[in-house]
């Protein structure tokens, strides 16, 4: 039985035209990607598009690539890089309508009798009280509860030394304790 290929060579394989390869690594990486930027972005048409721009960007890059790293460390440093270009130009967008608090109180409550359910409210606890941490922080503990990336790859990722990923890490895990006591 033949092992499944790495990440790195199917990369490799996608770089040297092979679409298939692609697509395994599309299928790979799609959810954890998505949701990571969905988490960092909280906007879901905003990490749609970064997510689209994302993969454009490794499909640009696929002659150069070089295994240097674990492809998902490669490919969440290209989404650590958008997130940065997109923040950087958010500051130079003007500011939101002045009725848009009017606007967004004129939408509809999406309360529903499911959200009672426990399961479903400490899930969103957990959202909430991550929404909640610093950017820096929540970045850096998305990467490693959600992708297991290690603290050097996030230290890659994020432009950071590892002590400075242990210290975020150490903080964003005291804040959502502090959160989440019952």
């Amino acid at each position: 039985m033949q092992a499944e290929p790495t990440d790195e060579e199917l990369m490799l394989a996608y770089g040297a035209g092979d679409g298939a390869a692609f697509e395994l690594l599309y299928a790979r990486h799609r959810g954890p990607l998505f949701r990571f930027l969905v988490h960092q972005l909280r906007d879901h048409a905003n990490a749609e598009e970064l997510y689209q721009d994302v993969w454009q960007r490794v499909i640009v890059a696929r002659a150069r690539y070089q295994p240097d790293a674990r492809f998902s460390t490669w490919l969440f440093q290209i989404a650590h890089n958008r997130l940065t270009d997109h923040w950087r130009a958010a500051k130079h967008r003007p500011p939101p309508p002045e009725d848009a608090t009017e606007r967004a109180e004129r939408e509809p409550d999406p309360s529903t009798p499911e959200r009672s359910l426990s399961a479903f409210e400490e899930r969103r606890r957990l959202q909430l009280a991550l929404e909640e941490l610093p950017g820096e922080q929540r970045e850096v503990i998305m990467l490693r509860l959600e992708q297991e990336l290690s603290l050097e790859e996030i230290g890659r990722i994020t432009g950071v030394g590892r002590e400075t990923v242990k210290s975020r890490l150490r903080y964003a895990l005291d804040k959502l304790r502090q959160r989440l006591k019952p």
